[in-house]
């Protein structure tokens, strides 16, 4: 707390002078109410004191006194106190998960139906679902270890790619979860942040415990263990070895889990997994106005106007709100209307419920302006009103962003010139999937302000959606092969700039060492555009030519 009030200051410091008004309005209330006594210039004091029936009123709580302590606080909440910053909507995982998974021939055993590695793959499936932001990578062993899919955020692939794994896909038998360590390191050797290893399998190898437990001293990342079986030897020939997995976790610190029927064990390792939420564009975010919470002791002294004596100052007050209902309007049925009872029961309700919402906002516009209302609005969750409610574009398009309503957020939000705006709306196009007009809109930021946080990190992951995109749209185009025609995406959201027309040309085959797929990006890039249709396939190619030309791991 000490150190967020190092940030302490005033989002509207004018309304501070108004304080030396209120200080002498404060005196001249006090000297009015000693002025008051009729008899103080015609009797002498000291006589005066013995003739009253009771002494003058000296004490601290009265109308002048609490009426000063009102106004002094209303000061500070129009000078709107702050020592934080809103919360972003944007953030991200930063702390990566890699899943090592059993790709062995005792995952094929069907004590577990369908079979233990198609579970385990369903499992792994379902916790994709409960970490959609996290950064995952897919690493599949048996007697050798290879990278199936990279760190990405698109979990769309890795379900596809998790999908077609299965034993006949091992290019050398065996259970050998530590040829899947350099992997791992590969994979996060780039990551700043403790990072999750979910290891899925039914057992371990002979030297593989103590080989793991080395790691993990030295790696410092979470180990989990998930098993996958039976532990009755009468259910499958290889049970489940419970006792060697769960004694693993123990000792690199992390934890055991068993499978489930139902989502419970999915749902208690999304909970243990190590996360680094990375707020993005923290620095633009406005400031939360921390005065609202001085509204509750003023409306405490506000009753205390109630008491007899106390009104002398706020009967005005009175008459605009009696001017403001006295003419509020209700609305009734027509008393011709065809439709039936409980449709004018029906329609009565609503009408009573607009009727009542419209006197509540007629009341409120007494007191507050309707951008004051809209906050108010945004700050409780009511997004759609507040919307509506707000007059300022900029604020309306907040609104209607927190109501996930993209398509009008950024429209609204080019109604004002500035880079916050400008950056707000690419992120508005970037979530109803325009990744085209959001990538453009960044370009359109940094030329404007190179430096702006976290403008040039969105660019960077938009545009590796649009060339995922386009790859997609490419390998497309080569297999429907029919003509050529014109794509036409004019007026929806552009995922990707896709191609300009579908043309039948010879396909160009070009061989590549894995060595020089995972040593040049660009290699790899040229390789996954001649990724064969057949996920599996091309899984089992990758595999044999790793394991022939590096051996059963990657390093």
């Amino acid at each position: 707390m000490l150190e967020q009030m190092a940030y302490f200051h005033f989002l509207r410091p004018e309304w501070l002078l108004l304080a030396p008004g209120l200080l002498l309005f404060e005196r001249l209330l006090r000297s009015s109410d000693s002025g008051g006594d009729r008899f103080h210039h015609v009797i002498e004091p000291e006589l005066l004191q013995h003739l009253r029936l009771r002494r003058p009123r000296s004490a601290l709580f009265n109308p002048t006194s609490v009426l000063a302590v009102l106004l002094a606080i209303l000061t500070l909440v129009m000078a709107g106190p702050s020592w934080r910053q809103q919360p972003s909507p944007l953030a991200e995982d930063t702390a990566p998960l890699v899943v090592a998974l059993d790709i062995s021939e005792s995952m094929a055993t069907t004590d577990v139906a369908p079979n233990r590695l198609a579970r385990g793959v369903q499992k792994v499936r379902d916790l994709l679902k409960l970490v959609p932001d996290k950064q995952v990578g897919v690493i599949a062993y048996a007697g050798s270890a290879h990278t199936v899919l990279p760190l990405t955020t698109d979990h769309d692939i890795a379900e596809n790619f998790l999908t077609v794994l299965n034993p006949n896909l091992a290019p050398r038998a065996g259970k050998f979860p530590e040829y899947a360590l350099p992997g791992i390191d590969h994979l996060l050797q780039r990551s700043y942040y403790r990072s999750s290893v979910l290891l899925v399998t039914d057992g371990l190898g002979a030297a593989s415990p103590a080989l793991i437990r080395d790691w993990c001293r030295n790696s410092g990342h979470q180990l989990l263990v998930y098993g996958l079986g039976d532990t009755s030897e009468t259910q499958s020939t290889l049970p489940l070895d419970r006792d060697a997995l769960s004694s693993l976790a123990s000792d690199c610190g992390g934890r055991y889990f068993d499978a489930t029927i139902d989502t419970g064990d999915v749902k208690a390792i999304a909970a243990t997994l190590s996360d680094a939420y990375k707020v993005v564009d923290d620095e633009a975010l406005p400031w939360l106005d921390s005065g609202y919470v001085l509204v509750f002791p003023m409306m405490g002294l506000a009753l205390l106007w109630f008491r007899r004596g106390w009104t002398r100052l706020w009967l005005w007050l009175l008459m605009p709100c009696l001017l403001m209902l006295s003419d509020a309007r209700v609305a009734h049925a027509e008393p011709g209307s065809a439709s039936s009872g409980s449709e004018q029961v029906a329609a009565g309700h609503g009408q009573d419920n607009r009727s009542l919402e419209s006197l509540w906002d007629g009341f409120v516009s007494l007191w507050l302006t309707p951008d004051q209302y809209g906050r108010i609005l945004l700050s409780v969750g009511d997004y759609d009103k507040a919307a509506r409610v707000f007059r300022n574009p900029v604020w309306r398009a907040t609104a209607r962003y927190y109501d996930e309503d993209f398509e009008r957020a950024a429209a609204l939000f080019t109604r004002q010139d500035s880079d916050v705006a400008l950056f707000n709306e690419a992120n508005a196009r970037a979530h109803r999937r325009d990744y085209v007009g959001a990538r453009d809109r960044y370009d359109q930021l940094l030329q404007r302000n190179p430096d702006f946080p976290g403008a040039a990190s969105n660019r960077e992951l938009v545009h590796v959606i649009i060339e995922a995109s386009n790859r997609l749209s490419e390998s497309q185009t080569e297999e429907a092969g029919v003509g050529s025609e014109e794509v036409d995406t004019q007026g929806d959201p552009q995922i990707g700039e896709g191609a300009d027309s579908l043309a039948m040309e010879p396909e160009i085959r070009v061989q590549y060492s894995a060595e020089e797929i995972l040593a040049s990006p660009e290699t790899a890039e040229l390789w996954m555009n001649n990724v064969q249709p057949d996920p599996a396939n091309f899984l089992r190619s990758k595999f044999n030519i790793q394991f022939q030309e590096r051996g059963v791991s990657e390093r």
